[in-house]
């Protein structure tokens, strides 16, 4: 960046101005272990989203110059920016992570005209990727960096060799390994090297940006994007869990769900009448299949009108989710922001009348065309239109809906994509659909969020499809319209790691694929991968065969019983460890480089992960396999089913027949367990066992009602466990809630 030489300094608490002689870069002490750096060249006054509240602390730092560049040093790191504003930030032990790139970007070659007509007349994609950026910065490749996070985007865990995009977007394709984009925008990294400390950046830019990890040049990588500021937080821990932590501190973490949320949900977009959800749902326990919920996909509204319900096809409004609640189904429907543009309809009205709709440029109301035709969209930027919307929703709670399922929020749009100038507000700033577009299905998962918490009084279940960094603290997510292949299967071990990574604790795929046909083998392969997901949903396509296990026969049946109940019976588990997320940010999901960063076997594994710190999770993702290669760390692992101990820092070939999962439980962890039931709140859980696996074993549980915010008032129990000599010793650190009327012993 040619800005010239640095003119001035200026210190204000925890902000320092830099002048130069073209420009003015502020840098911004959050802690000792996060600086921001912004170079505001688009505006000043800006807010962010993602980070919703200033989380800068009072910390101690030292600020001058030396050798002509400014130095700014707290206790956790060093930042240099000289000339030009180029930087470079240093591990509190002097070791170089982070520099600006000093040569110039090797831009691709550009095609020549005949070259591009004849590639297009061949049916190749010929995009010309060959442009600077208005906002852009490349960093030195040192040779040795591993790339994670950034959410669900395709492809391996670590995202050396790859470019990506971020700009939301709904592709009905199949999903390959180098999408560039999908439906969320995360534009934060993690970055390991072999030497020095690991650092995290996250870039909080809601235009579309472009990160790239060494595709273009072994170089350098480098950000970029199309508009809005280089607003840079830079983040160094001891460890890389340490990174998840403050990054998490600044976007927020996700909410402790309600209990029955992380339970088994079905869902098809063609059950199209009641009978065909009360079939399921009768099947599911005719199976002894634990299931929460057979959701309600777009045909259960009429004529597609978002907060409607079609009495014809479905009964009258409320009596199948009554009648299906007896035998413990919850409801959870899904709502697109979409409205139908048809005078009469309530919602429409009431938008119009209240002004809530985005406009095109000429102030009329923009139009555009999803499922239920001419539709327009929600301003959710503006409070008052969240709150509106939110406040619709008792229209489905008073129906029985305890579950939002928020869909189409990238927006999509079925007559091209929204026009850029499309006018939408953040806040009571205007703006347009350029800044808007990212954080269209945040603003949409927030405002029905806090719509249900006041409606209701309970932990919302809000899932979305379309989101930004920070959405985290209104929504679950899944993956998106994945399909019904091996490649996503296995792309759900990376892609679920890295959104853990990510800050999204609550997350899964679509069980069996959402596209294109399952198979008995492949339906089974899934649901033993996918059975430590905290968000846990079978759910395919209109036109698609049907995907209940049972159509696949007996043999799969029992397959899928027998790993639904496996997730029941770690309920507590995952519990515990979405309670611990509330103070580390730590996933459920964990690739083993987390926790095994000295084990250079763990900085590349896509196709084992851990749950927690005591389970290793390796499943079978090859068609036809039986037996796999599955690499154990250091350590002692007990195998779960055959009680085997095996001596970790090795690959073992462990035995995988289609309805064995190799899974392997931490020696000297204490895992706790509950009974199967058929669903939460079946019977009360007054009964907890306790998974020991070694002589001398540690572990920690957390309890409350599971339902609403009584916890944070003290209704919960806090226990810690410890076994040695054979005998169990119970500590009650909080007491706050019902105990457990019997605590068993499970020796692995």
């Amino acid at each position: 960046m040619n800005i010239g030489k640095i003119q001035n300094t200026k210190r204000n608490n925890n902000r320092i101005e830099l002048t130069f002689e073209k420009g003015k870069i502020y840098l911004d002490v959050i802690t000792e272990n996060i600086i921001r750096v912004l170079d505001p060249c688009w505006k000043e006054d800006y807010e962010s989203i993602a980070i919703e509240k200033d989380k800068s602390v009072d910390t101690d730092y030292n600020f001058g110059f030396k050798c002509g560049k400014a130095r700014l040093t707290t206790s956790g790191l060093k930042l240099e920016v000289g000339d030009n504003f180029t930087f470079t930030f240093y591990d509190r032990n002097g070791v170089e992570l982070l520099s600006t790139y000093s040569g110039e970007r090797k831009l691709r070659q550009t095609l020549s005209e005949k070259s591009k007509k004849l590639l297009e007349a061949e049916g190749h994609d010929v995009a010309d990727e060959n442009k600077d950026y208005k906002v852009q910065v490349l960093f030195k490749r040192f040779g040795d960096e591993y790339f994670y996070g950034m959410g669900d985007k395709t492809g391996f865990l670590n995202k050396n060799g790859y470019k990506y995009e971020n700009w939301n977007s709904d592709i009905p394709q199949l999903h390959h390994e180098n999408m560039p984009a999908l439906y969320k925008s995360i534009p934060y990294v993690m970055v390991k090297k072999k030497s020095g400390q690991p650092f995290g950046l996250f870039f909080d830019n809601t235009f579309h940006s472009y990160m790239d990890f060494s595709k273009e040049s072994s170089d350098y990588y480098y950000y970029g994007a199309d508009n809005g500021n280089l607003d840079l937080y830079f983040m160094i821990g001891d460890k890389l869990s340490d990174i998840v932590e403050e990054y998490t501190y600044l976007t927020g973490r996700a909410p402790l769900p309600q209990l029955w949320t992380l339970g088994y949900h079905q869902c098809r977009w063609g059950y199209e009448s009641a009978e065909d959800i009360r079939r399921v749902a009768h099947k599911m326990r005719e199976n002894k299949i634990p299931c929460e919920s057979v959701q309600y996909d777009i045909d259960y509204m009429e004529g597609y009108r978002v907060f409607t319900w079609d009495e014809e096809n479905y009964e009258p409004k409320g009596d199948l989710i009554k009648e299906l609640s007896k035998d413990g189904f919850k409801a959870v429907c899904i709502i697109d922001p979409g409205v139908k543009k048809d005078e009469g309809y309530f919602c429409y009205d009431e938008g119009i009348e209240k002004d809530f709709f985005a406009k095109d440029t000429d102030g009329e109301i923009y139009v555009n065309e999803v499922w239920p035709g001419d539709a327009v969209y929600p301003d959710f930027g503006r409070k008052e239109v969240r709150d509106w919307w939110g406040e619709n929703h008792k229209r489905l709670v008073n129906m029985g809906m305890q579950g939002i399922w928020n869909d189409m929020n990238e927006p999509a749009s079925f007559r091209g994509p929204l026009p850029l100038d499309v006018q939408f507000h953040i806040g009571d700033r205007l703006t347009d659909h350029s800044e808007v577009h990212n954080v269209y299905g945040h603003f949409m998962s927030k405002a029905t969020f806090e719509g249900m918490k006041r409606i209701t009084g309970k932990r919302p279940l809000v899932i979305t499809r379309a989101c930004y960094a920070g959405t985290q603290k209104y929504s679950a997510v899944w993956t998106g319209d994945n399909q019904s292949v091996w490649s996503h299967l296995r792309m759900l071990i990376p892609q679920l790691c890295n959104l853990g990574l990510s800050g999204f604790t609550i997350a899964g795929t679509d069980i069996g694929g959402f596209g294109g046909d399952s198979n008995p083998e492949l339906l089974s392969r899934w649901i033993e991968a996918a059975a430590f997901c905290t968000f846990f949903r079978n759910h395919c396509a209109k036109g698609q065969i049907m995907q209940e296990p049972w159509e696949f026969g007996d043999k799969t049946v029992a397959i899928y019983r027998k790993y639904v109940e496996l997730h029941y019976r770690f309920l507590p588990y995952i519990y515990d460890l979405l309670h611990e997320s509330q103070e580390t940010g730590a996933p459920v999901m964990r690739p083993l480089v987390l926790h095994y960063e000295d084990d250079p076997n763990t900085y590349e594994l896509n196709d084992e992960f851990l749950v927690g710190e005591n389970i290793l999770v390796a499943p079978v993702v090859e068609q036809g396999a039986t037996k796999r290669i599955v690499y154990l760390p250091k350590g002692t692992w007990v195998d779960y089913w055959t009680k085997e101990r095996i001596p970790g820092g090795q690959y073992i070939i462990a035995d995988a027949p289609i309805d064995v999962l190799p899974m392997y439980i931490r020696e000297g962890s204490i895992t706790p367990m509950y009974a199967p039931v058929q669903y939460v709140g079946e019977k009360k859980y007054d009964t907890l066992e306790l998974l020991i696996a070694g002589d001398t074993a540690k572990g920690t549980h957390y309890q409350d009602n599971g339902e609403d915010y009584k916890y944070l008032d003290g209704e919960y129990n806090q226990y810690q466990f410890n076994w040695a000599n054979g005998e169990l010793t119970t500590t009650l650190e909080h007491e706050g809630y019902e105990r457990y009327d019997d605590i068993k012993v499970v020796k692995m």
